[in-house]
């Protein structure tokens, strides 16, 4: 196998997006030609982190790698399964000691892949160790076995999410920016091989303030009462890209936005 095509779908959230998953993802894959599919999975659990029956359902469904970020650490039930789960990552960037881990190499017809999940620290309310850094360090282990690798970015500041674009540009396969569930245009490949988008979107209601109702991110507005937001039970998208890598050298032959509403989601 040359080239390998990956589909990565953005912040899954709540039943909506499960729905829309379990209609869409079979269909979705044909049209692609996927081989491998991988999503972010920090919003599943109603809106807020993760269960370990959520993570079987997205394995059964034919993912193979789910990537997080902050949310991850709200449901206490699945932080033995960030230790025991190779395909369940966090965020590497976060300090020794806790739960999990942020890299992983899936083997697909006899070839490897990596995934590293990283998260920023511009506007994101935690202290955690430099992307940066960690990222460059976790990249330099990664290569030791592949050449092919995707990061997960889950951050806020678009500037933050572009420089380690060009930090980790010839040395990885990929940077997929989430956690703002607005997919962006700027998906390219940079002049060392690596696509890079700004933002996967969300796999979640279409209706919606970044999948939550409506009517109760307008009371937060009004009132700056913390309200706790809940997911918006409507129709849903699966917003991702498609990416094509080749195999031997690990540089970005094609990056292209994904964008689909199942019937019946």
């Amino acid at each position: 196998m040359k080239n390998l095509r990956v589909l990565f779908l953005g912040d899954l959230v709540g039943k909506p997006g499960l729905r829309a998953l379990f209609v869409g993802l079979s269909s979705l894959v044909k049209e692609t030609a996927a081989q491998l599919v991988a999503v972010n999975g920090e919003n599943l659990a109603e809106g807020f982190g993760l269960t370990p029956e959520d993570m079987d359902k997205l394995f059964s469904m034919g993912v193979s790698m789910i990537t997080s970020g902050n949310h991850i650490w709200q449901r206490d039930e699945l932080f033995p399964m960030l230790d025991s789960e190779k395909n369940l990552l966090r965020p590497e960037n976060y300090p020794p000691g806790v739960p999990g881990h942020g890299t992983a190499v899936i083997e697909i017809a006899g070839r490897k892949i990596g995934f590293l999940n990283l998260q920023g620290r511009e506007r994101m309310g935690l202290s955690v160790d430099c992307p940066f850094r960690s990222g460059k360090k976790a990249v330099s282990r990664l290569r030791e076995q592949t050449k092919c690798i995707i990061v997960d970015f889950h951050a806020e500041d678009v500037r933050e999410k572009e420089a380690l674009f060009f930090s980790l540009d010839g040395r990885v396969s990929a940077v997929l920016g989430t956690h703002t569930h607005v997919p962006t245009t700027d998906e390219r490949i940079l002049p060392g091989g690596t696509a890079v988008i700004t933002d996967l979107g969300m796999c979640g209601p279409e209706d919606s303030v970044i999948g939550t109702k409506p009517e109760l991110s307008i009371r937060r507005s009004l009132t700056q009462l913390p309200i706790r937001m809940e997911v918006h039970d409507a129709p849903a998208a699966l917003q991702g890209v498609l990416l094509e890598i080749d195999m031997e050298t690990g540089k970005a032959l094609r990056i292209q936005r994904v964008c689909r509403v199942p019937e019946a989601s």
